[in-house]
């Protein structure tokens, strides 16, 4: 579990702030689906990107780029991060399963449409199935409401740390390793991309990050909140 942890947060901090929580646009933006393997032309009914299915690289690589399609595409009405705000349904708990899998293709690639009303447009013939399952792969990794609400004094408290860079980095990576692998997703699926996690390894990265790693889990605790 750690290593697969690792694996997802190495691609994911590969992003900027400003791209992970950017907002989406109604005209279907492009999606660079490049780094993932085909998939066929014909549209499956269960996501191909799973790490189960595809390995722990190319799934981290699908989170990335998926996290980067949703915040383009979805965002605007489905919410920041995936979180709804209610004009559209929250997609954090389309459960990480082929029955979860079906819904979300199909509203992908067709749209809905209400009383002549297009209510979502149809992604499917614009973006193609490696962008619907490189965002369905990132939705699955959203944590639950209140996910980390029981570390949040913790979490304070160690942001405050490093806000002020002069936490014990080692040990500060430890905790939130240790925390990040609670953290429980909306859907069910095993490892959760959270500010948590990303934080940790920003400072894996560079321990002179603590500024960085401070703000990344100022955003978390404020969301939580």
């Amino acid at each position: 579990m750690l290593d697969t942890r690792k694996t997802l947060l190495a691609a994911l901090c590969a992003l900027t702030p400003a791209v992970a929580f950017a907002h989406g646009d109604v005209t279907p933006q492009p999606v660079n689906t490049d780094a993932l393997p085909d998939v066929g032309e014909e549209w499956l009914s269960e996501n191909p990107y799973r790490a189960a299915t595809a390995g722990e690289e190319v799934w981290a690589k699908a989170v990335q780029i998926g996290d980067s399609g949703f915040n383009q595409n979805c965002a605007r009405c489905h919410g920041l991060g995936a979180v709804s705000g209610g004009l559209a349904p929250d997609l954090r708990y389309l459960e990480a399963e082929e029955y979860g899998d079906e819904w979300f293709v199909e509203r992908f690639r067709h749209g809905m449409t209400q009383n002549g009303i297009t209510k979502m447009p149809a992604f499917g013939d614009i973006l193609g199935q490696k962008a619907a399952w490189a965002i369905r792969t990132y939705i699955e990794t959203r944590p639950d409401d209140g996910a980390l609400d029981p570390y949040s004094d913790q979490l304070h408290t160690i942001r405050d740390q490093l806000a002020e860079g002069d936490a014990d980095v080692p040990t500060v990576i430890a905790t939130l390793e240790d925390i990040a692998g609670k953290v429980e997703t909306a859907s069910g699926a095993p490892v959760a991309d959270s500010a948590v996690s990303r934080a940790a390894h920003e400072l894996e990265k560079s321990p002179d990050k603590q500024k960085e790693a401070a703000d990344m889990l100022s955003i978390g605790i404020s969301a939580a909140e």
